[in-house]
């Protein structure tokens, strides 16, 4: 059944690991309230369920949806909305209320999730930007040619290790923090080297990688300068640094010089082609995919998202 152009839809993904996922929903809804805004809502369960709901949403003729969530519900929101024929994705604005882990993307937009009246403000006044895509394109394991978007970036190797480290370290502590120390624990005294074969420009590097991050977005501080505007990929290669220069560049990260970290090589273009990263996996807006079989290409696509950013 279709509903009022104005009516926006609202996808809550709760936090994982949270307890009272109702009481973060409860506060937002009173802004909503306050403000007199229609809406619907719905909660996403499970990360599978985003894409479905967001299908639903599609099809009941929002022309507003608001992701309350973090940078993976944001993946599957614009995942399912390529899905769509052009003048349907034309007709639809994408919002976000962060409530995620790392809220990349949202933070690059300086929208707070702490903020939550500034931010539903900004929403109602609509204010669109479009917005660039990623695009990996691969193989999988049945030799189906596949694809994935994504807003923010790929990491391939050390950092997607990582997310696989925390994900199987959450299970066994119970708790983000835990994970992510000993995550870093491991990642400091393992000694994590990919044999890769790349094409980016003009440039091959055949030689062994740590991590290799592509950006449309800052990329969690690894692509820094990438904007989702102008239609080029940031990519840092990074090569494998001792381990007291490894904790240097920790701190570079964290305090936004990635950049100039002497193992770090930045690179900008529209494509970049993986000939070869064995054994190394990949992560895609913050979450582990299935590692590619054979070569795969990654590169962007300008202007497709209507999303809805702050003045």
């Amino acid at each position: 059944m279709a509903v009022e152009r104005s009516k926006w839809g609202i996808i809550y993904c709760p936090k994982a690991g949270i307890t009272n996922k109702r009481k973060r929903w409860e506060k937002i809804q009173k802004v909503l309230d306050a403000r007199d805004i229609a809406y619907d809502f719905v909660q996403s369960e499970t990360a599978e369920s985003v894409e479905r709901l967001m299908k639903m949403m599609i099809n009941n003729g929002y022309k507003t949806i608001i992701i309350v969530g973090g940078d993976s519900a944001l993946n599957d929101a614009v995942n399912c909305l390529m899905a769509e024929e052009s003048e349907v994705r034309e007709s639809i604005a994408l919002g976000v209320i962060p409530n995620g882990v790392m809220n990349d993307f949202a933070r690059f937009w300086e929208i707070d999730g702490d903020e939550i009246e500034e931010t539903v403000d900004s929403l109602v006044k609509h204010r669109i930007r479009k917005v660039d895509l990623g695009c990996i394109r691969y193989s999988n394991v049945n030799g189906e040619r596949c694809h994935r978007y994504f807003l923010n970036c790929i990491n391939i190797g050390m950092t997607a290790d990582i997310m696989n480290l925390r994900r199987q370290t959450r299970r066994l502590f119970g708790s983000r923090t835990l994970s992510f120390v000993s995550s870093l624990f491991v990642m400091l005294f393992h000694r994590m080297e990919y044999k890769m074969k790349l094409k980016i420009n003009d440039v091959t590097i055949d030689r062994k990688v740590m991590t290799l991050c592509i950006g449309s977005g800052p990329g969690y501080g690894q692509t820094p300068n990438a904007v989702p505007y102008n239609g080029m990929l940031d990519v840092s290669v990074v090569y494998h640094p001792e381990v007291v220069q490894l904790i240097e560049g920790i701190w570079l990260l964290v305090t936004g010089r990635f950049l100039n970290h002497r193992s770090v090589h930045p690179y900008r273009t529209k494509e970049v082609l993986v000939e070869s990263a064995k054994h190394a996996l990949v992560g895609i807006d913050g979450r582990l995919m299935k590692t590619p079989v054979g070569p795969y290409r990654i590169n962007v696509e300008q202007e497709v998202i209507n999303f809805l950013i702050p003045e």
